[in-house]
């Protein structure tokens, strides 16, 4: 019944690792040589998955999850020596490089170095009357969400970064002639958001491509929500829950879990869904339709929530005082594919799943995940299912296996008299029971690989701070352990 929407996968294991915490001179990860270089370390280990974040440019918290558009790419990613070699950026000017700490983003000071870089790249840009085909391709390709986002950030740096409830009511209301006033009083700083954009799928599609040549796939990830200061609430007011001023009613979250006793707020504007359904879920369709051009494979953040999700009145401080509400289900999913053709979609379906959600994600025989920190024994078991789900020791909401043992495992072993094991044994011997499993996709982060301890946990859910800065140094990917990597995927086949 699936029929065009099944993505089968096929036997493979792969890293997690998000373009940020990738190694560079300019204090994050960039998408230019390191990042082929990593390429080339996963090839080396005879991985063929590379599956990041939310690629969208960044918004509160540093979160990738509270992105400024669910459309455009993160400017930070950009890589400033591919700028150089493009004839953007010179070498007097890249001379001078801050001094940034080689393990962790201090984004404040990288956003600073890379704004004032990023801009006079965009002087040389500006400067070439004939823009070229692609420039032109990608502007006439992007029409649905480009304008509109590079119009958003022009008027976000205008009013210092405020959310844009806090604009001048006509702007923020979308005024038409409001809307005309400011297109043509921040003209240059648009067509400098465009370039930012430009440059971000230039690099990203000729890392992907490069990924390609290689052998690898990548898996992008789709975020059920958008933040409320974005673009997309900022021009479709009428498919979220806000009230006539802008301001939200009703934001997403889940119920107490695993991670938090008080539930997590996201805060997240929830979606009219009724509005959405009655132009065939266009704007989904064209979300999906942008990563299905960046991506390979797109994992589907909190898939339970198109079964049902957590609704929390926006004036709560915690997410207990919530209820489930009924998601768009499967008609959602079969439109969908009427335009778009199969769905590559990977399902998160961790947390609180219910029947009614198993049956949705195996009506179209969508790919699941499992965690080995969450003890899965269904994954451990002997259950004789086609293993049609992707195994990880952890995901960017997991603290690294090392620290997850240290706070489990090794104070029980401790209790016991028997704290002598080696760390990083037990972590090799419990990435080798993710390798083993029935499981087709085996996907470990690269902190596990590494056996790092928790101050390198990209995420604390329920936090904000010190979250999503990890990153690793270039010599850590030496060949000894893509060695141990590749004996693994050798002997079990992936």
């Amino acid at each position: 019944m699936g029929g065009a929407l099944l993505l089968q996968l096929n036997k493979a294991s792969g890293v997690l690792l998000h373009p940020t915490s990738l190694p560079s001179k300019y204090g994050i990860g960039e998408l230019g040589q390191e990042a082929r270089d990593f390429v080339d370390f996963l090839k080396s280990c005879g991985l063929t998955l590379w599956q990041v974040l939310p690629l969208n440019p960044i918004g509160y918290g540093e979160s990738p999850y509270q992105a400024f558009s669910a459309f455009a790419g993160n400017p930070l990613l950009i890589s400033l020596d591919t700028l150089q070699e493009e004839g953007f950026l010179t070498t007097k000017e890249l001379a001078v490089v801050p001094s940034f700490p080689e393990e962790k983003v201090d984004y404040a000071a990288c956003q600073d170095f890379k704004e004032k870089m990023l801009r006079q790249a965009y002087k040389g840009f500006r400067g070439i009357a004939n823009k070229g085909v692609n420039y032109q391709e990608f502007m006439e390709k992007n029409t649905f969400w480009l304008a509109d986002y590079a119009l958003f950030m022009a008027l976000k740096e205008y009013f210092h970064y405020v959310p844009w409830n806090f604009w001048d009511k006509a702007i923020a209301l979308r005024e038409p002639e409001a809307i005309k006033y400011w297109e043509e009083k921040l003209s240059e700083e648009i067509n400098y958001q465009i370039f930012l954009q430009y440059e971000f799928d230039m690099q990203w599609k000729a890392i992907r491509a490069y990924a390609v040549q290689n052998g690898i796939k990548t898996i992008g990830d789709l975020p059920i929500y958008v933040a409320y200061d974005s673009s997309d609430t900022w021009v479709y007011p009428h498919l979220f829950e806000l009230d006539d001023l802008g301001n939200p009613l009703k934001v997403g979250g889940v119920p107490p879990d695993y991670f938090s006793a008080t539930g997590q707020l996201w805060g997240n504007p929830l979606y009219k869904w009724g509005e959405m359904e009655k132009d065939d879920y266009l704007w989904w369709r064209e979300r999906i339709k942008a990563l299905m051009d960046l991506v390979d494979i797109i994992r589907v953040d909190h898939f339970r929530g198109f079964e049902a999700y957590w609704e929390v009145p926006a004036s709560e401080l915690t997410a207990i005082n919530g209820r489930w509400v009924q998601g768009p289900g499967e008609k959602f999913f079969r439109v969908l594919s009427s335009y778009l053709g199969e769905l590559p979609l990977l399902a998160e379906d961790l947390g609180i799943i219910t029947p009614q959600v198993v049956e949705l994600k195996d009506k179209f025989a969508f790919p699941g995940m499992k965690v080995m920190q969450f003890i899965d024994r269904e994954a451990l078991g002997d259950s004789q299912d086609e293993g049609n789900w992707a195994y990880y020791t952890g995901t960017h909401d997991n603290d690294t296996l090392l620290g997850w043992l240290r706070q489990t495992v090794f104070a029980q072993l401790s209790r016991c008299g028997r704290e002598k094991i080696r760390a990083e044994d037990l972590c090799w011997e419990l990435i080798e029971i993710v390798m083993q499993s029935r499981a087709k996709w085996a996907i470990i982060p690269l902190q596990d690989f590494l056996c790092l301890n928790s101050w390198a946990r990209m995420n604390t859910p329920g936090t904000v701070g010190e979250n999503w800065e990890w990153r690793f140094k270039k010599k850590v990917l030496t060949k000894k352990l893509a060695q141990r990597i590749k004996k693994l995927v050798t002997k079990y086949g992936r």
